[in-house]
């Protein structure tokens, strides 16, 4: 008798389960927002959906974020989601999905789970993690109908021009294939003008969501950006796994939305002093090779000799403080920091850091 096909996403796992420390520098969203920024009552809440595909005051907000019309949005519970409606929407089985590497492990556990055939391009290290079109045009195929991106890039946090992109999409469009890209950190880029890779063409396809940004995981609000016709096909094979989004969550996320200027000021300012820290400690370092993103709150350093592994290991035990391993991301060399937590529990774990990599340089 034959097993069952195992579905799962072992870095998920790995983040529900034993990422926590006293100073946790895994993670990769800034500080949570508290619930009374939001300036909501309960008497802002409903238990009666209007029923419907979305919530229209919702889906009018995240259109005008994007510029785009309420034709193009689907909403999803958080990011994670939105790639799978979009991947959904566009692969069937057989079909060749084509992935950059390293990358977030979550992409590739939902083409396989889709049952695509992954091939990958590489974004290397020593190229400043930059998307190189031309690895694209010789890891490509005519079997090839999908093109996936992350931008900022993770687990680097390096950010890919828009020049870039658009030579993506035309190697795209020449095979009839789509590019998606995931979004949920170019929101960081707070000091650099942006918009959605939705613009660049038709072939484009935009997912993003409220959490990393802005620290309103909790919400869950996410979305996809795509033609009209992709969209309502989204909305669809939606019905088969959310079906609807919990109505008090979309009201609080027309709440947030509306007050996102004032959410967005509050993560720059996190940001803005979180970040110096980061640099000055690898700045600091010999030991730690590291290509630094231009905006967001994670970086990708490798480390110059020995397992990260074992070092990660003695980094969780004995400092008390989280990072998240390179095998993850298919870069054993490399581990993710996050800084988008409270200052000074991000000041005291990258000392901690520092005290671990002395140590571990000993051994």
């Amino acid at each position: 008798m034959s097993s069952r096909r195992e579905i799962r996403s072992v870095y998920l796992e790995w983040a529900k389960l034993h990422s926590k420390a006293r100073y946790k520098l895994a993670g990769s969203d800034v500080l949570h927002v508290p619930f009374s920024e939001l300036h909501a009552t309960l008497e802002d809440f409903s238990l009666s959906p209007p029923g419907g595909y979305g919530y229209k005051p919702l889906l009018e907000r995240l259109a005008a974020k994007a510029g785009v019309g309420v034709e193009c949005v689907v909403q999803a519970e958080g990011t994670s989601m939105a790639n799978h409606l979009a991947m959904a929407a566009l692969v069937e089985p057989g079909d060749e999905v084509l992935i950059e590497d390293p990358t977030y492990e979550a992409l590739l556990a939902v083409a396989n789970y889709l049952g695509a055939r992954v091939r990958r391009f590489p974004r290397m290290f020593e190229g400043g993690f930059q998307v190189d079109p031309r690895e694209i045009e010789r890891s490509i195929s005519p079997r090839t109908r999908l093109i996936v991106i992350t931008n900022l890039h993770n687990p680097s946090g390096v950010r890919t021009p828009d020049s870039a992109l658009r030579i993506v999409g035309e190697i795209a469009k020449s095979l009839g294939a789509h590019v998606l890209v995931d979004e949920v950190y170019l929101d960081t880029c707070f000091d650099s003008p942006w918009q959605s890779a939705v613009h660049l063409g038709r072939n484009f396809i935009s997912t993003s969501s409220l959490t990393k940004a802005y620290g309103l995981t909790a919400l869950r609000c996410g979305w996809v950006l795509a033609a009209p016709a992709l969209a309502e096909r989204m909305w669809r094979i939606n019905d088969l796994f959310g079906a609807s989004s919990p109505y008090p969550t979309d009201l609080l996320s027309v709440r947030a939305l509306d007050r996102l200027p004032q959410i967005a000021l509050r993560a720059k300012k996190l940001l803005d002093t979180n970040r110096p820290l980061l640099k000055a400690f690898l700045d600091s370092r010999k030991d730690l090779l590291t290509v630094w993103p231009e905006a967001g709150a994670i970086a990708f350093p490798q480390l110059a000799a020995g397992h990260p592994d074992a070092f990660c290991q003695l980094l969780l035990e004995k400092y008390e403080t989280s990072v998240v391993p390179g095998r993850f991301f298919e870069a054993p060399s490399h581990f993710r920091i996050g800084v988008g937590g409270e200052t000074e529990n991000v000041r005291e774990g990258l000392a901690r850091m520092s005290a671990a990599l002395d140590e571990f340089g000993r051994l």
